[in-house]
């Protein structure tokens, strides 16, 4: 089997991998903070894996919350090397936001956003400059039809390529798009690869959809082995052309196409690298992680104390060695794959090499 066959370059590659990260748990250098700002969305996807919705029962966090939490961090770490993403739901549901934005870069952190783009009118993009946006994501997964299928929203398509057309003609930010890979829209990825290509991208990002949510309610949204397998092939290929540069998501070990899909060999930095502070107040690692991996509430606890003390959970994964996992060969580059698979009780809902290893 193809996963099964990783090489002695490979297997060297990730022995160090390996050590790497263990140094880096020990660490735990804070590099980037979620800030789930509003769990409010103006569009309605099929796949979301939070239900996020246009009225929520939390409101927003308002802003000088979030900035007590940096300044907290700014007492004791250099700013600039901690990365602030401003996130939900979706962030451009704020009024405020410009506010938010200009905030966080008063303060000395570097931020960015991941947004839908259907409220990134280009003024608001001017304004979002000014206020020292950095960095953009923009999800785009497909060419009109397949894209409003997922998102739910007839204007969703149009006002995600233009976002997309501002970033690249800005020139001077950090930008990806960010596709979701499914079974609607897998037959069209050459077609939205070369429609990306055209509009002058260079950086695109794929990823599955994990079950959680309403990404669980469809079984379509899931690829089949087959369509899973050719996803890496797709992105290998696109890579080697060199004409975008293809990268899959963060999440799961990949066996064989570890150092092929992406530039990084698999890890996860939640509760590692990053945190979160969510729309309650609770301080998490990776906002997909499930509620319960919470560690602490900006309200109650000092966010930095939370993050030298705790995330234990996070930095030593040997509670993961369980059920299938247990007497898994390549639990040594793993290491129970990423949190945000498990389940509130912390079974594996999903492994990226099984599915792979699948005849």
């Amino acid at each position: 089997m193809i996963s099964e066959k990783l090489g002695i370059r490979r297997r060297a590659a990730l022995e160090l991998a390996r050590r790497l990260n263990h140094n880096l748990r020990q660490e735990h250098p804070l590099r980037q903070v979620f800030w789930e700002s509003t769990v409010r969305c103006n569009i309605h996807c099929r796949h979301c894996g939070s239900d996020c919705r246009q009225m929520a029962s939390q409101p927003d966090m308002p802003r000088e919350h979030f900035f007590r939490v940096l300044d907290n961090i700014a007492s004791r770490l250099n700013p600039a090397e901690v990365f602030v993403i401003l996130g939900g739901g979706e962030p451009l549901v704020r009024e405020d936001v410009v506010e938010c934005a200009q905030g966080i870069a008063d303060r000395g952190f570097p931020w960015g956003m991941v947004s839908n783009g259907l409220f990134l009118t280009p003024a608001l993009f001017k304004q979002l400059r000014r206020a020292g946006l950095c960095s953009l994501t923009v999800s785009l997964d497909g060419l009109e039809e397949q894209h409003t299928w997922l998102r739910r929203h007839p204007d969703c398509f149009r006002m995600a390529s233009q976002a997309i057309d501002m970033m690249v003609a800005d020139g001077g930010m950090a930008y990806d798009v960010m596709s979701c890979v499914h079974q609607h829209n897998y037959d069209q990825l050459p077609a939205l690869r070369d429609y990306l290509i055209g509009k002058g991208v260079k950086e695109w990002r794929l990823s599955t959809i994990f079950p959680v949510g309403r990404g669980a309610q469809d079984a379509s949204l899931q690829l089949t082995k087959e369509q899973f397998r050719g996803l890496f092939e797709f992105i290998k290929q696109t890579r080697q052309e060199g004409r975008i540069h293809a990268s899959y998501g963060c999440e799961g070990f990949l066996g064989a196409y570890e150092g092929d899909v992406r530039d990084w060999l698999f890890r996860c930095g939640a509760g590692v690298t990053v945190a979160s502070v969510l729309v309650d107040g609770s301080i998490s690692a990776c906002t997909s992680i499930r509620y319960n991996y919470r560690q602490g509430n900006i309200y109650e606890d000092d966010f930095m104390d939370v993050w030298e003390h705790r995330f234990q959970a996070h930095r030593d994964h040997r509670w993961m060695k369980r059920d299938e996992c247990e007497h898994c060969k390549y639990w040594r580059y793993c290491e129970g794959n990423g949190l945000h698979l498990r389940d509130d009780d912390g079974r594996l809902l999903f492994c990226h090499l099984a599915r792979l290893q699948q005849e």
